[in-house]
């Protein structure tokens, strides 16, 4: 590998919006995620429907009266 064209490796913390913490180590000192595997429905076992920018919404408005 060429020296001085990597970014340097670092600890990094980790943070869920559940508010689960966890160290790692990445480029970026602090990384912000939605979901992580203390709230992931595939590891909790619990359906959760998970919609960041309204899309399940729309699509229940749209679509609720054809379901009848």
């Amino acid at each position: 590998m060429k020296q001085g064209i990597h970014p340097e490796y670092v600890e990094a913390e980790v943070i869920c919006a559940c508010g689960e913490r966890f160290i790692t180590r990445s480029t970026k000192p602090k990384i912000q995620v939605d979901i992580c595997s203390k709230c992931h429905p595939f590891f909790t076992g619990k359906q959760k429907i998970v919609d960041t920018e309204g899309r399940v919404e729309k699509f229940r408005k749209k679509y609720a009266k054809h379901g009848k």
